[in-house]
């Protein structure tokens, strides 16, 4: 294996162009950067991002030699940001990798031992597509009998692997003599593919996955709708246009590059993720001039039956008898699809019936979807109709103040409608006033989702506030995680998300997060969270209050304990002896116990505690009113940390179980190493970090500090009036 380029200089190259991509950037980077044994640089090319990506960016190229970052002057897409990382390339070789896609282990080290063994112009290796629902796909093998190296006309099987730039390493010299320059807009990676593969005599295939090529649910070219598709035609133009007919073997050549340009084109004209009705004719109209254009004065082998229909379809200009043909294929399987839906729907149906009053209500439900929205009514909800609380609630309140025109109406659950605030109008879930309500609305605001039965009317606005910073994985991230999964219906759980029109994050690292973990069409509103401003903006006053409604003594000494859950581990509690923690706390301190609202839907909670200075805050409506009282917050993985920490007081992670969660849960970033405060692995330690006064030492108030800027900048007491004055009109 080579040690090293020529000169000295990287035997690779990774050119990585960055735009908005900072859900999947850090596992693109530290994929190109996990092997150390083979001499690499990476170049990447921020084209402006808007997301938080260039400060990724910033970060690996602080603490990795190998990491250069250029930055353009304007967003000019993905070919330009491309052209600019070559121009300062200095390795031998050159890998394009796209920054939503990431290398597979142990890649880097096998391209460079065929270098080594063989010296090729280029490099060719395989890839796998990663659905975000969590299939892996490899395609079919393309590469079954390829000589060990060949140029293209000597195997010309070649031209039917993925034109792409990310599954080929070019040697710079070969692309640099070429001349090309990758274009603007979509499909430049076809004239690239061809115009290298064939100045290359020297072409070698390394048969194993090199790439995983993540197949986004929304944000990629060939899933966006518009006119930008009919760049493809250039872009092929550009192969023909370069083509030289003296070239060995150019006649059979230049055949098989128009059979792959006419089916490329029939893909694109089929697919109706990327044209709009009204711009395929137009688009079927250039295929026909592309074709009579470039069509081989020889002819070219066009395939057999319906592909074979099609081409001649394109060569005649039948645009009408092509949308015909489509239409009855299309047909033949919505047929098949509507019997599956009516057999289906003959099985809910008797279901339905047998359910009675549940049927009754949701035909109810399904009529009143019928009748006009209300323009003026949102429907608020909280933690699954549990009552008036989290972020809906302060931005309800805050509604009421900007936006008086919105007549706000919550759910609750039938056993929760007690402890609704009076004066606060409320539907009780299940009823025929909520499922009206359900149906009318023009805008819902819950801090989960809605159930799978509502339905997002046009003109409606959903809007997801969340209901915490995430530490844990949630989403499709939970695929990795299988042992603290709950819900294994990632479908449903993107149905869900597809609803949402706004997503309400506290902080960039939420809004990364959500990203990943629901990737949807929704737009996030980075506001800080509206039910931590009563935190941001709480005076003295206010705390004091808060204490002498809890019966709380001036100069007492107040320790919030809040653990969250366990999917995993139902009903596993930490150990935690309460007398023994009031007893480190030291004299005249109190002990606050509340337990994760889930345990609450279970009937469960913490042990009962015969202690005075002990009390059981877990019915406790006001979760806020906690933060105010306590001075101290001990927690393990709970996102209750986040936002005590608007707070600025101290707080404890409390972690005996860490190792197996974060195993088994899986979780964003590792608290123990960057924590908000002391951290105590066993009860003892945590009994020692409050009698060495560990709790709020200098070490314990930096950590604190470097958390709070990185998740509580935003708090400024101000979040919901953001929302607000973004979401409703006037």
């Amino acid at each position: 294996m080579a040690e090293s380029g020529v000169g000295g200089s990287p035997l690779i190259s990774f050119i990585v162009p960055v735009y908005n991509v900072r859900a999947y950037l850090r596992q693109c980077l530290d994929s190109v950067l996990a092997d150390r044994s083979v001499p690499i640089e990476l170049i990447a090319v921020d084209d402006r991002s808007t997301d938080g990506s260039a400060e990724i960016l910033a970060e690996y190229a602080a603490r990795d030699p190998r990491v250069t970052v250029l930055t353009v002057e304007r967003n000019g897409g993905q070919g330009p940001a491309r052209n600019r990382g070559l121009e300062i390339a200095t390795g031998d070789y050159v890998w394009f990798v796209d920054s939503d896609d990431w290398l597979a282990e142990g890649i880097v080290p096998a391209v460079a031992a065929r270098i080594a063994h063989l010296d090729p112009d280029v490099v060719i290796v395989d890839h796998v597509r990663e659905h975000w629902d969590g299939r892996s796909e490899r395609p079919e093998n393309v590469f079954t009998g390829a000589p060990q190296v060949f140029a293209l006309h000597e195997w010309p099987a070649a031209i039917d692997i993925l034109h792409t730039p990310w599954n080929k390493i070019v040697r710079r010299s070969l692309l640099l003599a070429t001349g090309f320059q990758f274009r603007t807009g979509w499909y430049e990676d076809v004239p690239f593919t061809y115009r290298v593969l064939l100045a290359a005599q020297r072409i070698t295939i390394l048969d194993r996955i090199g790439v995983h090529y993540r197949q986004r649910r929304v944000g990629a070219a060939t899933r966006t709708v518009g006119d930008g598709h009919f760049a493809i035609f250039a872009n092929w133009a550009e192969v023909f246009d370069t083509f030289d007919d003296t070239r060995p073997g150019a006649e059979l050549l230049r055949g098989l590059l128009f059979r792959r340009m006419v089916w490329h084109l029939l893909i694109v004209r089929g697919n109706e993720d990327r044209l709009p009705d009204e711009l395929r004719a137009r688009f079927f109209t250039e295929m026909t001039a592309q074709y009579h254009r470039y069509l081989p004065p020889n002819g070219y082998p066009v395939p057999g039956g319906l592909a074979g229909i099609k081409h001649r379809l394109v060569a005649g200009g039948r645009q009408r008898t092509f949308q015909l043909l489509r239409a009855g294929f299309k047909g033949a399987q919505d047929a098949k699809a509507t019997g599956r839906v009516a057999l289906r729907t003959a099985r809910q149906g008797k279901r339905a019936a047998r359910l009675g009053r549940s049927a009754a209500l949701r035909a109810y439900y399904r009529s009143e979807l019928r009748r006009p929205r209300d323009p003026h009514l949102a429907l608020f909800a909280a933690y699954w109709y549990r009552g008036y609380a989290c972020n809906p609630a302060a931005i309800y309140e805050k509604a009421k103040e900007l936006a008086p025109g919105v007549r706000g109406v919550w759910v609750v659950r039938r056993d929760k409608a007690g402890s609704m605030p009076e004066g606060v109008p409320y539907v009780v879930a299940g009823t025929r006033p909520y499922f009206q309500a359900l149906a009318r609305a023009t805008y819902l605001v819950n801090n989960v989702n809605w159930p799978n039965y509502v339905v997002k009317r046009p003109g409606s606005t959903h809007v997801m506030t969340h209901h915490g910073t995430p530490l844990k994985v949630m989403g499709l991230d939970q695929r990795d995680f299988p042992g603290g999964v709950q819900d294994p219906d990632f479908v449903g759980q993107m149905r869900r998300a597809d609803r949402w029109d706004w997503s309400i994050t506290a902080n960039a690292f939420t809004t990364q997060m959500w990203e990943r973990a629901y990737p949807c069409r929704y737009r996030t509103l980075e506001t800080g969270y509206p039910r931590n401003d009563r935190l941001a903006l709480a005076t003295p006053d206010d705390v004091a209050e808060v204490r002498a409604r809890l019966g709380i003594e001036p100069g007492q000494r107040v320790v919030l304990y809040a653990s969250t859950h366990r999917e995993h581990l139902p009903g596993y509690h930490p150990p935690f002896d309460p007398a023994r923690l009031l007893e480190a706390a030291g004299p005249d301190s109190v002990l606050l116990m509340r337990s994760h609202y889930f345990l609450d839907r279970a009937g469960a909670g913490p042990d009962p505690v015969d202690l005075p200075s002990v009390r059981d805050v877990s019915a406790y409506p006001s979760v806020e009113d906690l933060y105010l009282a306590a001075d101290v917050l001990v927690t393990d993985y709970s996102s209750v940390m986040f936002d005590y920490a608007v707070l600025d007081r101290p707080i404890v992670i409390y972690a005996p179980d860490w190792d197996a969660y974060r195993m088994v849960r899986g979780v964003y970033f590792d608290i123990v190493a960057e924590p908000p405060g002391a951290v105590a692995l066993t009860f003892d330690d945590l009994l020692d970090a409050f009698r060495t006064g560990a709790v709020d030492n200098d070490a314990a108030t930096k950590a604190r500090a470097e958390f709070r800027q990185r998740f509580t900048s935003l708090e400024d007491g101000h979040a919901a009036e953001r929302v607000v004055k973004t979401i409703f009109p006037g």
